[in-house]
């Protein structure tokens, strides 16, 4: 469970206290009653947001329940209309253009493929995303300070130089990292362009292998030969994190990823966000829309400073490096400790269900 701090719950309080102050109808999208009179009339009781995601897997999930769970923190009703892509980008624009015609008040939008479905056919409503990587080379926004349309959200950019350095203290003498992801990916490319900097400054040398869909994502991994493997925030390899973790096990290569829900199934540590608490900073965003009537051309992307060293010492383990007692020792999360491990079978059941 997230940690709150006294701030947000103000935050929160505040947003629901605005709500009974702002008179709305709830399908104006903040912009007056429904016969377009700015002032009078009753407060709006509730409103209907539609969630698009790009596929199932912890991380994202635990977004998208933290966006709701702002909305429900600051006692504001919401009908919402839930759909998950699979992880198919046809699907995934089938879904905004299904949402283009509703009767939405605002979209949020789940990860970098889903945000640019709906960027591209939602331009009548606001968008609020969360767990894209760099929201402008991906063509969502102008800048990151003035996004200038009508979406805007939560960056789960990570400190990847940070992380490569948390390989380097584990695995001393590693010598080439290895990174599988999707070539049709933008937050995927602009992680792997950061890993290679980060990789020249520490003196190691990066190998790639790139993958269309998840069920490459064995093959691409079997294609290595290297010390370590990095695993970036990208949906089809997440989505597969098991192959990945295997190949570890069985070759003694230890895996560094790049958020925490990969650590505990499997992954040995991370330095990272916490994509929950990402989520529940969108649905700040997203009530500072509706309820505030802010402009999302105007809204900054955000980003989290506090970041959390996740460790799982069995993980180490299992892939034969030893975890310090130093790293443990300052490590936010230890697996095993803190958070149970997750069953590795018991992610491959969830992932059936969500087909």
């Amino acid at each position: 469970m997230m940690n709150r701090t006294p701030a947000v719950r103000i935050a929160a309080t505040a947003a629901a206290t605005a709500l009974l102050l702002t008179a709305c109808n709830g399908n104006d999208n903040g912009n007056g009653d429904a016969e377009g009179n700015g002032d009078g009339g009753e407060a709006a009781e509730s409103y209907s947001i539609g969630i698009t995601q790009i596929v199932s897997h912890p991380a994202l999930d635990a977004a998208r329940e933290g966006f709701k769970s702002a909305f429900d923190d600051a006692g504001i009703e919401v009908e919402w209309d839930e759909q998950n892509a699979q992880g198919e980008q046809a699907t995934a624009s089938n879904i905004a253009g299904t949402f283009a015609n509703g009767d939405l008040d605002l979209v949020h939008s789940i990860a970098t493929p889903t945000s640019q479905a709906a960027a591209q056919q939602i331009t009548d409503i606001p968008i609020v995303f969360s767990s894209v990587t760099d929201p402008e080379e991906a063509g969502l926004v102008d800048s990151w300070e003035e996004p200038g349309g009508n979406i805007t959200g939560a960056s789960d950019m990570n400190p990847v130089s940070e992380q490569l350095e948390l390989l380097q203290e584990i695995l001393p003498d590693a010598e080439t990292v290895g990174v599988v992801y999707s070539s049709g990916e933008t937050n995927s490319q602009v992680q792997v362009e950061m890993l290679q900097e980060a990789a020249e400054e520490l003196g190691l040398e990066v190998q790639e292998a790139t993958i269309s869909a998840s069920s490459e994502v064995q093959q691409g991994v079997e294609s290595l030969d290297v010390d370590a493997i990095y695993v970036p925030t990208d949906n089809a390899v997440v989505s597969a994190l098991e192959a990945v973790i295997q190949y570890g096990q069985d070759n003694d290569v230890p895996i560094i990823a790049a958020e925490a829900d990969s650590v505990i199934r499997g992954a040995v540590a991370t330095y990272g966000i916490d994509y929950e608490q990402l989520g529940y900073q969108a649905g700040e965003m997203a009530i500072r829309i509706l309820v505030d009537g802010e402009d999302p051309a105007t809204m900054a992307v955000e980003t989290q400073s506090e970041l959390e060293l996740t460790v799982n010492p069995d993980a180490a383990e299992a892939m034969s490096v030893e975890l310090s007692d130093d790293i443990v020792d300052r490590a936010d999360v230890v697996v095993g400790e803190d958070v149970e491990a997750e069953d590795p079978a018991d992610a491959g059941e969830d992932d059936e269900e969500d087909e």
